[in-house]
């Protein structure tokens, strides 16, 4: 499973070994909350097997922004870099094997790779590409239509609509299941 990351970070092998000495294995089941709305984050995850949706609660009603599968980090970024109450809940949506390191062991390693330029930029583009993905999801919400939104899902993650209960796709959209139907329904015609 790290063998992509190992390769992107080009470590030797005694410092990767002493790094990924930081990471635990576990199993979870589906629906399981792996981070409680205004608890503080103290684990960051990495996604072996299954996939994970971040959400918020708007006075009682569950708010999906954000799908997370295979090798990609989820967690609450806020909560776990400064240590203040988490503004999501995280929740696996299948059954998950999960890699998680904890705030003071990543932030070893954080702290070593920030010494390392080349280490030094692979690490906050990542953390751009996360900033990016926030603002895109932001501003389509703002700038495009429920159906326009669905067709660039579809587009760029089809995985997502194929694994995703749709009442979560419909909370995403800021729609609802029945809505989300509908426009299904208007693209099968029109195919």
């Amino acid at each position: 499973m790290f063998k992509s990351i190992k390769s992107k970070l080009q470590l030797d092998n005694e410092k990767w070994d002493h790094y990924i000495d930081y990471f635990h294995r576990i199993e979870m089941p589906s629906k399981t909350i792996l981070l409680e709305e205004g608890s503080i984050s103290k684990k960051m995850y990495i996604i072996e097997k299954g996939c994970i949706r971040v959400w918020i609660n708007n006075n009682g009603k569950d708010i999906t922004t954000q799908f997370f599968i295979e090798n990609e980090m989820v967690g609450s970024i806020e909560s776990f870099r400064k240590n203040i109450p988490s503004p999501t809940n995280i929740e696996t949506m299948e059954p998950c094997v999960l890699w998680w390191i904890s705030k003071e062991n990543l932030d070893t390693i954080v702290e070593e790779v920030m010494k390392d330029p080349r280490l030094r930029n692979l690490f906050v583009d990542k953390i751009f590409e996360r900033t990016f993905d926030y603002m895109k999801y932001f501003i389509s919400t703002i700038k495009y239509s429920p159906l326009e939104r669905y067709l660039q899902l579809l587009e760029e993650r089809p995985e997502i609509i194929r694994r995703i209960p749709q009442h979560y796709i419909a909370s995403y959209l800021g729609i609802s299941s029945v809505h989300l139907s509908r426009i299904k329904n208007q693209i099968h015609k029109e195919k």
